[in-house]
């Protein structure tokens, strides 16, 4: 402020000239100081973005053996591995990018190509997958099987809380521990995989990995992966591929801190990339059978997520398939169509004039859940049929019906229980279905007609005799008893 003031005195007292001069060198001066602050911001900006990389995670699940297209969301020919193999070869050869399964890749039973073909299709996946995780159904065909299918591939199988029986030994570490770091763009990325709780009831003893093999407590396993990758590998993002329903990721997001993305499994639902409520962990599920692929792009900045963005991409019919990979189908399906143990699953039983879809089944009726509960009603004489909507896996397409496309669609040998239950209980039972809307525990339903606002059960409404259904539906009466399939 001196200087001014003094120049401002002084100014009147100057020839022209020198004023000039005077008022030139000092803004020279301050362009200068301008100057010098602009390439300062510029390098401070420059080295920023430097220090800013982004890594792609791509992920899939619960393939279930599905290897030829199938119906899907209103397209006859969604999926199959070939289609797959094509979507992700390019991103598995990008320095940028890592690929992951997150387990489940057979099912026994239906459809039956993997009765027949065991894990043909797993390496095809080579060189494609970085790392997979252990599944429930990986186990359907016996702990040999599974063995022999593990040691057929050049990416690791991972389970942290899989135990030898006297719990002693993980089964699943990769030279000596129970997760991998990889190293992508230059960000170091810990990737690991928990089964859920629920693994001692769905395999049995005699085909767990390991004779007596055990599933221990999920967290316990999480929250020591997690410390040994934050503080020992001092990596830049952890992620979590598998294998539990989204409730328990949920919970394990909330109980341990420190998991950047958990890639959803097991639960066959279709959830858009979201933040999991209370903490700062990332979540996504890509459905079933290769009809959608995970992918998120995760910013880091000076060791730190500061981005995570992303969704699910569809593997609609308009998509390419890689050709070997599509040969390879071909070819295997032809022989387990001539099979003579199998042969008989691929003839016509029946026939249908429009497809029998499965789309929105988790929140409103669909056709194939309306027929066959139409058809439980009326064979038990029942006024109410209902099952959760899991029942019902598949679409039937439009045309010749099959054993195979049966069972396919309906894959578990559930029996039908034909019960007598009070009014109040029956509405208790459709308000809990209400309330799953959006899972696969939401009900499919015949016989009963039901409004709801969101979350909330409006009026109920029953057929009145399964005998003449043309005498309609009357309002549900709490203490009246009613015939339920």
């Amino acid at each position: 402020m001196e200087n001014e003031t003094t120049f401002a005195v002084n100014r009147a007292m100057m020839p022209a000239k020198d004023f000039v001069s005077l008022v030139s060198t000092r803004m020279v001066h301050r362009l200068r100081r301008l100057w010098c602050f602009f390439v300062v911001l510029l390098w401070g900006a420059f080295a920023h973005a430097q220090d800013a990389r982004v890594v792609h995670l791509l992920h899939f699940s619960d393939y279930h053996s599905h290897a030829r297209p199938f119906q899907a969301g209103g397209e006859r020919r969604a999926g199959g591995i070939a289609r797959a193999i094509a979507w992700l070869r390019p991103w598995s050869e990008r320095d940028d990018a890592l690929i992951f399964n997150g387990g489940d890749m057979l099912n026994h039973g239906a459809p039956s190509w993997s009765d027949r073909h065991g894990c043909v299709e797993w390496p095809w996946l080579d060189g494609i997958v970085d790392a997979m995780a252990y599944g429930n159904h990986d186990a359907d065909n016996g702990t040999e099987n599974f063995e022999r299918c593990r040691r057929a591939l050049r990416y690791p199988i991972l389970g942290a809380n899989v135990l030898t029986s006297d719990g002693r030994e993980r089964l699943f570490d990769v030279a000596g521990k129970p997760y991998v770091v990889f190293t992508a763009n230059g960000v170091r990325v810990g990737v690991f995989a928990v089964v859920g709780s629920d693994f001692d009831r769905l395999i049995p003893l005699v085909r767990r990995p390991s004779p007596g093999a055990v599933f221990t407590d999920r967290v316990a396993a999480a929250r020591e992966v997690v410390t040994a990758l934050r503080e020992q590998e001092h990596v830049d993002v952890v992620a979590l591929i598998g294998h539990a329903h989204v409730e328990e990721d949920h919970a394990l997001a909330r109980a341990v801190p420190g998991i950047d993305v958990i890639f959803g499994t097991h639960s066959h639902r279709r959830v858009p990339l979201a933040r999991v409520p209370e903490t700062n962990t990332w979540f996504l599920s890509p459905f079933q059978y290769l009809e959608y692929i995970s992918h998120v792009a995760v910013t880091v900045e000076n060791h730190r997520v500061t981005r995570v963005k992303g969704g699910l991409e569809r593997m609609g019919a308009r998509l390419p398939e890689d050709p070997d990979a599509a040969r390879h189908v071909t070819a295997l399906q032809r022989v387990l169509e001539t099979d003579p143990s199998y042969a008989q699953l691929f003839r016509p039983i029946g026939h249908t004039e429009s497809a029998l879809d499965t789309s929105g089944q988790f929140e409103r009726d669909a056709p194939l859940g309306d027929l066959a509960l139409d058809e439980v009603r009326a064979a038990t004489r029942s006024q109410v049929a209902l099952t959760t909507a899991s029942t019902f896996r598949e679409a039937i397409p439009l045309g010749d019906v099959t054993e195979e496309s049966l069972r396919t669609a309906m894959p578990y040998e559930n029996g039908v229980l034909v019960l007598r239950l009070r009014g109040e209980t029956l509405r208790r039972i459709l308000d809990e279905s209400v309330q799953r809307r959006g899972t696969d525990l939401f009900l499919q339903v015949s016989g009963v007609r039901f409004d709801f606002a969101r979350d909330t059960l409006g009026s109920v409404r029953v057929l009145t005799d399964p005998s003449h259904p043309e005498y309609g539906y009357t309002p549900l009466y709490n203490d009246e008893l009613y015939r339920v399939a």
